[in-house]
């Protein structure tokens, strides 16, 4: 059976609605419910021990819900309806949660202040460029909080904020003849880190985005090690 085979024309339909899901990153969780699909297979004589491995395999290797979907498409569990994996993401995080006291304070005037690499991130981050520029760059950052708020303010200057593309992000904030922009993101992961990034741009530039390529370790070494510890127990049995 060829698994990288298109949808029939009579799928298009459903494919196309669940286009925006298939895009997803792949949690943990979706691997660990894909192998149990696969497992149950097996046991019921819909599979070989052969096409098992090779789909476990697969699991694996996949990045995307959509490639995850390919190795159940022909089996009965993967035209049931599942609940979405967890709620929304709000856009400001609740109240009283972060304090009001930052961890760090990020200052630029008529100068620059990065801050990059291996760091611990705190829950509250302020950042000043007045005629100066700031960079923070979250993408190989330590997140000992799971919520972080960087309050922006930029007078004639500029701050970019970057982050790994498997967390949550959100923007609230705007520009006096200046610019305020955030990317959305949204982590298939429930337990990943969210940044919040709050602020007003006078006559300056905030942007907030991911940085492509860039993943949490920590979450990904816990995704590998559920799966091995998930895998193992299929293959015991």
């Amino acid at each position: 059976m060829d698994l990288q085979k298109r949808a029939q024309p009579h799928d298009a339909a459903d494919t196309a609605s669940r286009a925006p899901v298939a895009e997803l990153r792949a949690s943990d969780a979706d691997r660990d419910r894909i192998a149990d699909i696969l497992r149950d297979a097996l046991a019921e004589g819909r599979l070989t021990a052969e096409e098992h491995a090779e789909r476990v395999e697969g699991v694996l290797g996949a990045k995307t819900v959509g490639e995850l979907d390919v190795f159940i498409r022909d089996l009965p569990a993967a035209h049931q309806r599942h609940a979405p994996p967890h709620a929304p993401v709000p856009h400001r995080p609740p109240a009283g949660a972060i304090p009001a006291d930052p961890d760090d304070n990020l200052v630029a005037v008529f100068s620059n202040s990065v801050r990059k690499g291996r760091w611990r991130a705190g829950r509250r981050i302020h950042a000043y460029a007045i005629f100066g520029s700031v960079e923070i760059d979250l993408s190989e950052a330590l997140f000992e909080y799971r919520q972080v708020v960087i309050k922006a303010f930029s007078i004639f200057g500029n701050i970019e904020i970057y982050v790994p593309e498997n967390i949550s992000l959100r923007g609230t904030g705007g520009g006096v003849l200046g610019n305020f922009e955030v990317d959305t993101l949204d982590s298939t992961d429930p337990d990943a880190p969210v940044v919040y990034i709050e602020g007003w741009a006078v006559l300056g530039n905030i942007e907030g985005r991911p940085k492509r390529g860039r993943l949490i370790a920590d979450i990904l070494d816990r995704v590998h090690r559920k799966v091995d510890r998930s895998l193992r127990k299929h293959l015991d049995r």
